[in-house]
């Protein structure tokens, strides 16, 4: 039994190409692999990772994206051009906080970002096909494998699964990353950027930093063992 998992890729296509090709070397084409959201802002090529994440699930990959808070906001911007994610705790709408991204996502969409509010809603509503947006708005919160449940930032300690708030599912930190609660599968998540990948008693964090420059983590899970997988082959994550 085994489960792949890619941290928060952050527009970074070639990134993501790359983690699926160590993938497949190491478990092949077929492989399971979930991705724990954040496609999408920062990086150069969001309209290019999303593409691809759709286009493999469309082939018939066994590929699980979860939703991450940034996957949030291009289709509800579309959808609801006023909407300010409650996440949010400088209240600034997704196209003017300057640290979120969002103008590198309409650039790969061929969306000035540089224009009046109106223009831009007119411009990315013609730009962003309809696939794309209906796939972002309708990623799954979460994904539970027997090995591991797989969430972008982490869950609420003692409420139930399918109880969870999806602020929490997508926002949380604090009371998350700071519990050393046995949430029972070991829980991998991104959303927090590290220096690189760790393994802690309970969770497994894999936002190794892609949308700052830093290589996008790839790991295998197995009963008892995670690996990272990285060009030269699996190096052993050891808990924290």
């Amino acid at each position: 039994m085994r489960l792949y998992a890619i941290g928060d890729i952050h527009g970074q296509l070639d990134l993501l190409k790359a983690a699926h090709q160590r993938i497949f070397d190491d478990g092949g084409p077929d492989a399971v692999i979930a991705h724990v959201g954040d496609l999408i802002d920062r990086g150069p090529d969001s309209r290019g990772v999303v593409d691809h994440l759709l286009r493999g699930q469309q082939a018939g990959r066994p590929w699980i994206v979860t939703r991450g808070n940034h996957d949030r906001f291009l289709p509800a911007f579309l959808n609801q051009p006023d909407w300010i994610d409650p996440g949010l705790s400088s209240g600034q709408h997704w196209v003017d906080h300057p640290g979120l991204g969002a103008a590198a996502t309409l650039r790969s969409y061929g969306v000035d970002p540089d224009q009046p509010r109106q223009a831009l809603l007119r411009d990315a509503r013609a730009a962003v096909p309809a696939d794309h947006a209906r796939f972002l708005a309708a990623l799954p919160l979460w994904y539970l494998h027997p090995l591991a449940l797989v969430v972008h930032a982490g869950i609420r300690p003692g409420i139930d699964l399918q109880d969870q708030a999806e602020g929490d599912l997508v926002w949380i930190r604090q009371g998350f990353l700071d519990s050393d609660v046995d949430f029972g599968p070991l829980v991998v998540h991104g959303h927090t950027a590290l220096e690189a990948p760790a393994l802690y008693a309970n969770r497994l964090n894999l936002d190794g930093g892609a949308a700052y420059g830093r290589p996008l983590s790839a790991a295998v899970i197995e009963p008892g063992a995670v690996h990272l997988l990285t060009e030269s082959g699996r190096q052993p994550l050891l808990p924290e």
